[in-house]
């Protein structure tokens, strides 16, 4: 079926003009991928959240129901809220071989370019499929990937490998930390503040806390580090912090959040477990002689696997060849690609743009990203077309 062709540029600007904050619907984004598409004879399967607010979607080109290699990106973008853009940030804009608009890095352009190799895969006669993944509300936990991933083997075809396409200015990386965030709620007794010992002090707690998070922190910097990342140690830090009524009362709740960004082989059940027996054991005991109804909620509210693609990777070697590059590297940022490779299908990082340019302020692209990362997706289907062996 010969359906429309448009230019990479076309297709960013049409991305882009789609509002996908993550507190807001990606359906109609979704809509015009999965009529585009159609168009180019190319079915797609959808996996939508609960209130059908939110799709990701699931397409093959090339032979049914085999393993191929996936290219996946997420179509939500985070907020321009509070920022000031010189230009409106959901109309693409160019100046000086720059493409200006939310997302444009992270990571529409990506998408655009998948978009743009549609028409070349559905002509060719590839013996190894090529998938395309579209998830949501990877901004705020890669959410939208996980109910996707749960369909790979039933309803969805399971990939043979997964090409993330995260900005990596289309340098092949094979290893990144995985954020793990937790949520913590003090309850403790409200008092007069001239009568202090009747309460339970909840900000006190919350330093108590904070003291031994501090200590892991150093802990994990004393560890043996990584020197393929910047830095080259996990990261854990107290990210928000709210309690207290008014001056003259004693604070009844105190909730915070802290986070870490691990390597790859850091013993996240081990700090999840130090932390709550330290609040069982130093500071409930304390709290429950005043106030026996004082309690401490420690809750995990999101965590990414750390991604590391192994010394063997097939993902990573095809990446590399397609790239035409012989180095790998690793970043400090969090993608999909641990989430892919926990489910079963390998992964690797590779796509256009630069990072530093992501959730900023008249985000950019290069067109020169997006011509080289067009150049990788036509090796890629020349290479699904010609045979499967990857070294």
């Amino acid at each position: 079926m010969k359906g429309p062709e448009y230019s990479v540029i076309e297709l960013l600007d049409r991305l882009v003009s789609f509002d996908t904050t993550s507190h807001k619907s990606n359906v109609a984004l979704i809509r015009f991928v999965e009529d585009y598409l159609l168009q180019h004879g190319v079915v797609s399967q959808l996996v939508p959240n609960a209130d059908g607010s939110k799709v990701s979607l699931y397409a093959t080109i090339g032979p049914e129901n085999v393993a191929g290699v996936a290219l996946s990106g997420h179509t939500d973008v985070v907020p321009v809220v509070g920022q000031q853009w010189t230009s409106d940030p959901f109309m693409l804009t160019e100046r000086d071989g720059k493409l200006y608009g939310r997302g444009t890095t992270d990571m529409k352009g990506f998408l655009a370019c998948m978009l743009a190799a549609v028409p070349d895969y559905v002509n060719r006669k590839l013996q190894v499929p090529i998938h395309l993944a579209f998830s949501y509300d990877e901004e705020i936990g890669c959410l939208g990937v996980r109910p996707m991933i749960a369909e790979f083997g039933k309803r969805l075809t399971m990939p043979r490998m997964v090409f993330v396409g995260e900005p990596t200015l289309m340098t092949v990386v094979d290893c990144h930390k995985g954020p793990v965030r937790w949520h913590v709620t003090i309850k403790g007794r409200a008092a007069h503040s001239s009568m202090a010992p009747l309460g339970v002090n909840t900000i006190t707690v919350a330093g108590k806390l904070l003291g031994e998070i501090a200590r892991i922190e150093a802990e994990l910097k004393e560890a043996p580090q990584d020197a393929r990342f910047d830095p080259p140690y996990a990261t854990m830090q107290v990210t928000k912090i709210t309690g207290g009524t008014a001056t003259n009362i004693v604070p009844v709740q105190c909730t915070m959040d802290f986070d870490i960004r691990a390597l790859p082989g850091v013993d996240i059940p081990a700090i999840d477990r130090r932390i709550r027996a330290f609040a069982a054991d130093v500071c409930l005991p304390d709290m429950k002689r005043v106030a026996p109804e004082a309690a401490i909620d420690i809750a995990i509210a999101n965590q990414v696997p750390p991604f590391a693609a192994g010394e063997h990777s097939e993902a990573v070697a095809l990446a590399l060849r397609l790239a035409e590059q012989n180095e790998t590297h690793a970043v400090s940022y969090a993608t999909e690609a641990g989430l892919f490779q926990t489910g079963g299908s390998p992964s690797v990082v590779v796509g256009p743009g630069d990072i530093a340019q992501a959730h900023t302020a008249d985000e950019w692209i290069a067109i020169e990203q997006l011509e080289k990362c067009s150049a990788f997706l036509t090796r890629l289907g020349e290479w699904a077309e010609h045979g499967s062996a990857v070294r």
